[in-house]
């Protein structure tokens, strides 16, 4: 077990090159939001144009456009409900499931239309579906993002089980393609191919529902900058965390908006830092 630390943060938010536009920094597709759950998707979308997504498309049920566009007007909205392969064609990374419900046919669609050269962030309700349907996982970079009871759904390790590194290894192992893991919990664990990185930071401020949700949007907003995925994936974990433990400081409970909301100063901050900038020390293969 490595430790998930701020220098590994600091490592990949570099400054941006002054000779920058929106397309440097990827093109994230959010598909979720149901008609009773389109906070969901908002959250996302917040997480991942503050982390400095390039672009960022919604694709939800309707009834969520108007509350879209008025909490982010720099993110595009379409109905998930329409052909989605030129969508998931354009897009650098894809998040699905915060919110989706049981739109089974959404969430088919997609893994049928991702390509092994994008990123795919599986969250939520797609995690559960995808237990109960038996889905293999697509021909992709895939990162998981399952709280601890979708993880006993879709990874079949009992909760009680789950503190086991032996045991979230022997369910990875047995998945093709073997994903990232990001297992959430009071002790959030990242499993990547060879190595497993326990969170340093964060605390019971953070139980409050979105808090997922955030963290999903600023894994898409990260894996859409910075390479290699893994690294984003671990800066991101961290970040979403180190944001909540300072805002902890002055807030009985640290909503997931006002995470959200932090996001552009603490990513400044990293990268300002002088620390070295070298490559996290991991195995994974992107």
């Amino acid at each position: 077990m490595l430790t998930l630390s701020h220098d590994i943060a600091a490592n990949v938010v570099n400054k941006r090159q002054n000779n920058s536009f929106k397309g440097n920094y990827g093109h994230v597709l959010i598909i979720g939001g149901n008609e009773n759950l389109g906070g969901a998707v908002i959250m996302n979308a917040q997480a991942a144009v503050y982390s400095g997504a390039g672009l960022v498309t919604v694709a939800t049920d309707l009834a969520n456009k108007s509350a879209i566009h008025a909490r982010l007007p720099e993110v595009m909205v379409m109905d998930y409900r329409q052909d989605l392969s030129a969508a998931i064609k354009k897009a650098d990374v894809i998040l699905i499931g915060s919110g989706l419900g049981q739109e089974l046919n959404i969430l088919k669609e997609t893994l049928q239309a991702v390509q092994a050269k994008q990123t795919l962030i599986i969250d939520g309700s797609a995690i559960t579906m995808m237990a109960e349907q038996h889905l293999p996982l697509p021909n992709a970079k895939v990162v998981l993002t399952p709280h601890q009871m979708e993880w006993q759904r879709f990874g079949e390790v009992a909760i009680a089980d789950q503190s086991r590194e032996d045991a979230n290894w022997e369910a990875l192992i047995n998945l093709n393609p073997e994903p990232i893991l990001v297992l959430k919990s009071s002790a959030t664990q990242v499993y990547l191919k060879d190595d497993m990185y326990q969170l340093s930071v964060g605390g019971p401020y953070q139980a409050t529902g979105g808090m997922g949700d955030t963290l999903a949007g600023m894994i898409a907003g990260f894996t859409a900058q910075f390479s290699p995925i893994s690294h984003a994936v671990l800066a991101a974990v961290y970040t979403h965390s180190g944001i909540a433990e300072e805002l902890s400081k002055t807030a009985y409970v640290t909503l997931p908006s006002k995470i959200a909301e932090a996001i552009p100063a603490y990513m400044q901050r990293l990268a300002m830092e002088t620390v070295s900038k070298a490559p996290v020390d991991t195995k994974q293969e992107e």
